[in-house]
């Protein structure tokens, strides 16, 4: 499924080398790309990016900015320091849906799941934005080319 691979992708990128189903330690930094690739897939279906350039990390990055949180965000693609963002934040920004099944697919409450998230969101789109901005192409891609 999209929300494995981009889970493996992912962490990989933030160096949680470890993923695995330890279900029992919920908010650990292990699971921390499983949880963003599910919640990618659930935003965007993970492959579904293709050719356009239009990835879910970008429509992500568009809801948290129309949800108020525009500072933090932006600052997540500068050079500068990220800004955090709470989890409770992160749940208000989401859609219901696309955290629970994220939630869902890593074995933890949606609470621990938008905590996850916003532990690990800001470091994610840093890494993934080395020129200030979220390259086009395929998220899989731009994972995979911030890997090399």
């Amino acid at each position: 499924m999209a929300g494995n691979d981009l889970g493996s992708l992912l962490g990989g990128l933030l160096g949680g080398g470890g993923q695995g189903g330890q279900g029992g330690q919920g908010g650990q930094g292990g699971g921390a790309g499983d949880i963003l690739g599910a919640l990618l897939g659930a935003l965007g279906g993970g492959q579904a990016g293709g050719g356009g350039g239009n990835n879910p990390l970008g429509g992500l990055m568009d809801m948290l900015t129309k949800s108020g949180l525009a500072d933090q965000a932006q600052s997540w693609l500068g050079t500068g320091d990220n800004q955090p963002v709470s989890g409770p934040q992160i749940a208000e920004a989401l859609p219901d849906d696309a955290l629970r099944k994220a939630a869902e697919q890593a074995g933890v409450s949606p609470e621990q799941a938008a905590d996850q998230i916003a532990r690990s969101l800001p470091q994610a789109v840093d890494q993934l934005s080395p020129g200030g901005s979220l390259p086009s192409g395929s998220l899989e891609d731009i994972i995979r080319a911030q890997n090399l």
